[in-house]
């Protein structure tokens, strides 16, 4: 594989498990500086670099990867005052591995490719482990040839890379998955805390499901806080779960799709995330559930 001048914007839980994989695989890797990264020694170790200046990352690389909070952190970071936009050489490649609002991304990418660069969209589904592993899923949305141009480097840290469709098409589809998947959790935590209360043994609960139509993916990423009050089988915080919710319903009241359940999984989500710590796990909505039944008279 040839060396690529790489630069990565957020070095979080998922984008530090892109980024050791980068730079394990030989290349020249630039990060951006910032206190929510994750610990950077290890990719310090491993040959990358580190700035706290945009226009020195965005100056540095070839392709720029994106992997942020969502929309308003990827607008700020590409076009705000002091914005990579400005600073990119002609011909860089954007790559969004963000979750946001498709209609920020098309955006986002008209100016990008205005300026004489290429932009997709290519947002991950699976967890951290998965990252640090080289094993996370890619949802990939822009033109062919620019698909083919980041394969080499999107198969450095990810096991399955779907191409589904122009700019825009790889933000929908993470929405849409994260919709079912979240909203499969938020299900299952409020059948949980409805079992409990009617003093349902939860590993009966798991059993159950698991060999019925409840089983799959969503329940085995419950299952460890269920039964063991472990919740780190999925470790997607509250906040960050209302956050994708909120822009699912964003997308489909654009489309003028019909989103009564999803607004009802929204308002859950808030709900759990004004009760307590925004940084707990989904698991652990069924105890945010539970209070909520214990409190009412």
């Amino acid at each position: 594989m040839n060396a690529q001048k790489i630069g990565l914007f957020g070095v979080g839980l998922m984008g530090h498990g892109i980024a050791i994989n980068l730079a394990q695989k030989g290349h020249d890797l630039m990060v951006f500086e910032h206190p929510g990264n994750q610990p950077i020694a290890d990719l310090l170790q491993a040959g990358a670099r580190a700035t706290p200046n945009v226009a020195t990352l965005a100056q540095h690389a070839d392709l720029l990867i994106l992997c942020v909070t969502g929309s308003p952190q990827v607008e700020d970071i590409m076009l705000g005052d002091a914005g990579a936009l400005r600073h990119l050489r002609p011909g860089t490649l954007v790559l969004d591995c963000s979750t946001s609002i498709p209609a920020s991304t098309e955006g986002i990418a008209a100016q990008v490719m205005a300026a004489g660069c290429r932009f997709i969209d290519a947002p991950m589904t699976r967890l951290p482990k998965d990252a640090a592993a080289g094993r996370l899923n890619l949802l990939v949305g822009g033109d062919a040839s620019d698909f083919d141009r980041a394969w080499p480097v999107l198969r450095c840290f990810a096991e399955n890379i779907t191409h589904v469709g122009p700019v825009g098409a790889g933000h929908r589809m993470k929405l849409l998955h994260n919709y079912v998947s979240l909203g499969s959790a938020a299900l299952i935590a409020e059948a949980a805390a409805c079992a409990r209360i009617g003093g349902i043994d939860p590993q009966v609960l798991v059993d159950v499901l698991a060999k019925g139509g409840g089983g799959g993916a969503a329940l085995e990423r419950m299952r460890p806080h269920l039964v063991n009050a472990d919740p780190t089988g999925l470790q997607f915080t509250l906040a960050n779960a209302l956050k994708d919710l909120s822009y699912y319903n964003t997308m489909a009241e654009q489309a003028q799709a019909d989103r009564h359940i999803a607004q009802a999984v929204a308002a859950t989500l808030q709900l759990a995330t004004e009760q307590g710590n925004p940084q707990a796990y989904v698991p652990e909505l069924v105890e945010r559930l539970l209070a909520r039944s214990a409190a009412k008279p």
